[in-house]
């Protein structure tokens, strides 16, 4: 186990194939989806291949999404990372996008504000940005709450793939003058 960034509550590690059934059971929740696309995983099969996917991007660019562990349970509660995105988006191009993903009977326990912060200390710190960008659905009050606590900044709502998409852009210079607390 590799692990990247520890918190106080947290262990930050690369996602394993031994996460699969926890991420079934993540991804598979239609209420987490809700705002995703709509679309849960109906198959094991399904989260191999993400799992694939995001060890290829550890390998081609250094950061991915991470799994998030409780350190007093050992429990897989979800991931968060940074996804580096070398294709187009909402006309940016070669950019660091956050996002985070729990299981339910997670959230609302300060998981994704607590992993995101150490990740953005992170990448900061890591991959010589000076924006790291996230979407959301425009009706997700909740990300959207996480979002504005890290200090990101809304900028437009934009079209992705038919879908209104909400686009935030956190600067580093903002990130290092307020931090939120820990």
């Amino acid at each position: 186990m590799k692990i990247l960034v520890e918190t106080e509550r947290l262990i930050l590690r690369e996602l394993e194939y031994t996460d699969e059934n926890d991420l079934f059971e993540m991804d598979s929740d239609p209420e987490v989806h809700l705002y995703i696309e709509n679309n849960p995983v109906k198959s094991i099969d399904e989260i191999s291949k993400v799992i694939e996917i995001i060890k290829g991007q550890y390998k081609e660019n250094g950061m991915a999404r991470w799994a998030v562990v409780d350190k007093l349970t050992n429990e897989f509660i979800g991931w968060s990372g940074l996804k580096y995105f070398n294709q187009p988006l909402n006309n940016h191009h070669h950019f660091y996008e956050l996002g985070f993903r729990f299981k339910k009977k997670h959230w609302g326990k300060g998981f994704a504000t607590d992993s995101s912060t150490a990740i953005l200390d992170y990448g900061f710190a890591n991959l010589n940005v000076d924006k790291i960008f996230a979407i959301t659905n425009p009706e997700n009050v909740n990300s959207k709450k996480v979002l504005s606590k890290l200090g990101f900044n809304f900028q437009e709502t934009f079209d992705y793939e038919g879908v209104p998409t909400d686009w935030f852009e956190l600067k580093k210079t903002t990130w290092e003058n307020k931090k939120p607390n820990r």
